[in-house]
This record gives structure tokens, sequence and C-alpha cells, in this order.
């Protein structure tokens, strides 16, 4: 027999995992410095500017990126002010106009501010390798093809859309730092100064040494300038770019130097290794160029070679760890590409709601907030299991399981209860990190 469909006047809240999110956000100090902001030809706006930011920031914990989706929120606004500590949520037309008003203003509010949100729940930040915690920099296109949206241009991945670049911090994949780029604008346009920012910022969450990694886009002398700086030092491991140099070459000079390990991994296969030091322009001493040259002369189904197949890796690095060693540090760098699968999917980010460049610019950097809120629930549930076998719970499981948990609102004695059925499977757990938060 099917069920009859009716309505009812219990008060069921769908996204009962805003409370958590709304708990984080009072642990900085984010609304009070936004609400300091002025803009011109509002001399008392009915609505703070924390009225505006937090509200979307809730909306982007649901994986929602649209401005339309603030209505939403309109069927029980009561629940949603409370939960995200705010006064009252705006109308899409007010949330879409104050959002262009706001621009780039709060860039360095809300960068200084994640990093207080981090702190403020003590992050424990897993290193990669002895006490070395990675830093994995690294640019990632966001298509927005068919659109006219300011900044969107032809990409490196060959679609229109934009190249924003992002900052990830320990083996957890915390977002430390973010930058709305034109699609069309070369990975290195601006790094060293994002990565002096970088640097200044991670070294408020950790005492222990950075490892900067970083892919070929990102060879250039400036970035290694920046790392030996003194007041940005930290360890790197870049990849470097060939450009013109030949494999050849780097074969004999793999032949040549006597510390150069050659392993035979099968028959028609063989792999050199070694490193070489070299002088770079603007950095004291010499730089750790590390090398691995395969050349194979049949393939793995034994076919063999008429020319022989010669192909080159070639490394900046500061570390003094094996060459192998830190040809799979650079390896794991990969892992940074997940990261940017959940902004893009997860938290429907891909193609940004403004078509004002500085609007989609403060909403990613409120996507910012909204992604380390959601990696820090993900991190807290993990320890009600230890024996699980995960190191990090991708975004979309956490707004599933923690953020879309359905919950009846109860008001009893001037206190507010979430009452959470029988039948959710998450119960115990949603309460064990809204506890340890708290």
């Amino acid at each position: 027999m099917p069920f009859k469909v009716e309505f009812g006047n219990e008060r069921l809240i769908t996204p009962t995992g805003l409370g958590i999110a709304g708990m984080l956000l009072q642990k900085t100090q984010l609304k009070e410095r936004v609400d300091v902001i002025k803009l011109k030809d509002m001399q008392r706006p009915q609505l703070q500017n924390s009225d505006i930011i937090v509200p979307y920031i809730g909306l982007l914990c649901q994986g929602k990126s649209n401005f339309e989706c603030i209505n939403e929120m309109h069927d029980d606004a009561d629940f949603f002010t409370y939960a995200l500590g705010i006064n009252r949520l705006p109308s899409d037309a007010r949330l879409r106009q104050r959002m262009d008003q706001l621009g780039n203003r709060l860039k360095s509010i809300i960068a200084q501010e994640n990093v207080r949100l981090l702190n403020s729940v003590n992050t424990e930040l897993t290193p990669c390798f002895e006490n070395y915690i990675p830093l994995d920099v690294d640019v990632s296109p966001f298509d927005n093809s068919n659109t006219k949206k300011e900044g969107v241009s032809w990409t490196y991945k060959k679609f229109d859309g934009f190249a924003p670049i992002f900052a990830y911090l320990g083996e957890e994949g915390y977002l430390i730092h973010s930058e709305l780029r034109a699609g069309s604008t070369h990975c290195q346009y601006g790094t060293a100064d994002f990565l002096k920012e970088t640097i200044h910022l991670s070294k408020q969450l950790t005492n222990k040494r950075l490892l900067l990694r970083m892919d070929s886009g990102n060879d250039s002398k400036d970035n290694l300038a920046v790392c030996g700086a003194k007041e940005t030092s930290c360890d790197f491991l870049i990849k470097r770019n060939l450009r013109k140099e030949n494999n050849r070459t780097w074969q004999v000079i793999a032949e040549e130097n006597s510390s150069t390990v050659c392993t035979r991994p099968r028959i028609g296969k063989s792999v050199l290794t070694g490193s070489e030091y070299w002088r770079v322009d603007g950095c004291e001493e010499k730089v750790r160029v590390i090398y691995k040259v395969t050349e194979r002369t049949s393939l793995a189904n034994g076919q063999l070679l008429m020319i022989p197949e010669i192909s080159v890796e070639t490394y900046w690095t500061s570390l003094t760890c094996s060459e192998t060693t830190a040809i799979q540090l650079y390896h794991a760098h990969g892992t940074s590409e997940q990261f940017h699968s959940e902004i893009k999917t997860d938290m429907d980010l891909e193609r940004f709601p403004s078509k004002y460049f500085t609007t989609n610019q403060l909403v990613l950097q409120l996507a910012m907030i909204a992604y380390n809120i959601l990696r820090i629930i993900g991190q807290t549930s993990l320890k009600v299991n230890p024996s699980e076998k995960v190191q990090r719970k991708r975004l979309k499981t956490v707004i599933k399981n923690f953020i879309t948990i359905a919950a009846r609102i109860v008001t009893h004695s001037r206190q507010r209860y979430i009452k959470l059925g029988r039948s959710n499977h998450w119960r115990y757990c949603f309460k064990h990190v809204y506890d340890a938060l708290l």
C-alpha cells in the first residue's frame, strides 16, 4: 500500500548541522569585524554585513552556492538566525546586492579569521614526512563555459573559465589561502606574493617545518627565493620544467654521476636516480636538483622498441632525504586534486553565481571558511571510531551525514533542544561532534 502524504505542524529542520557551523563561527571575530566595514551611501543599513555573509556561509556548508537558495531559509527564519547567530535573513536580491557592494573589501579579514577558526579548535596537522607539514599549492581551472562573467577566459584545460589558486595545509587538506584569477592568467603570475601570504598564515597554525609542494608550472626562481627568505623560510619540493632541455643530456648526466642509483624494475626498463647541486640566481646557496631518468628498450608486454624511449623527471628541493623518498613525497602532492574536486562538486562551486569578478572573489573567500568548517566536522567525527582506517572524510559525506541531518526543534523552559530521531544512524556521532566542538 502506498503512503498518504499529509502536512503537519511539527517543527522539523533538515539542515540541523548548521548549528555546528554557527557554533564554530562564534569562535571567530568574523561578524564583529565585517560589521565595522562601512559602505558608501549606507549610513544605517537595515541588515548588517554579518547578516549577509554568515547565511551565505551556511548555504555553502550545505553544498549550495546560488543566491536564490537563501529563500529556503525563510521557511523557518527563527531557527536559522538562532543557529547562525545573526539578526535577520536577507532576501536573495539583497544578498546579491550586498555581496556586489562588499566585493574584495573583506579579503584580509576573512584570511585572518580563517586562521583563527582553525586555531580555535586546536587543529591537528599530520606531517607527510618526519616533522614536515605539507603545504600544497596548485591552480585548478573552474569551467564556466557559455557565460559572460568577468574574468572568464580560455584556460590551459581548453575551456572557458577561471583559474583560481589554492593552498592546502597538512595531510588533512585544510584550506589556508585562495585567490580567484582570470582563466587566461599564467599559474606563476602573482604566485610569489601569494606564497608570502600563505606561508605567513601557515606559520600561525604550526611551529613545525613547512614543506611547500608545487608542480612544474611554478618552476620559478622567484618561488625559490621566497622559500629562502628569512621571514618566509620553508622547505620546498617543486617539479622542474624541462623546457628545451634534452632527455639524452640528462641520461648522460645521470650515467656520469658516481652517486646515481640504477634499478631495473623489469627486463627492458632501467631507472637512474640521483641528485646534484646547482647555482640559482637569487639564492645564496646552491639548490639540490633530483633527477629520475627512465630508459625503456621494450614495453611491459615484451614488445621491443627500435629506438629506446627516455623520460626524465627533475625536482628542486631543499630536502636532504633520499631521492626515492623525495619523489614519493611529490607524487603525494596529487592528493590536492581531490580537494579541488570537493570544492567544485561537493560544494557546488565550479560555476560561480555572479557576473562580477570581485563578487565571485568574495564567494571563493567565504567558501574557504565553509570548507574548513566541513573539514573540522569530518575530522572530529573520526575520533568517535579511531579504528576506522580513514584519514579524512570527503565533504560530501560530511554534508550528508552531519549538515543535512533532520531533527525536531523544541523550545522548553527558555531552552532550545535538537531532538534526533531513533531511526537516524548518525545521531550519536552528531552529538559527539557537537559536544567536542562546543
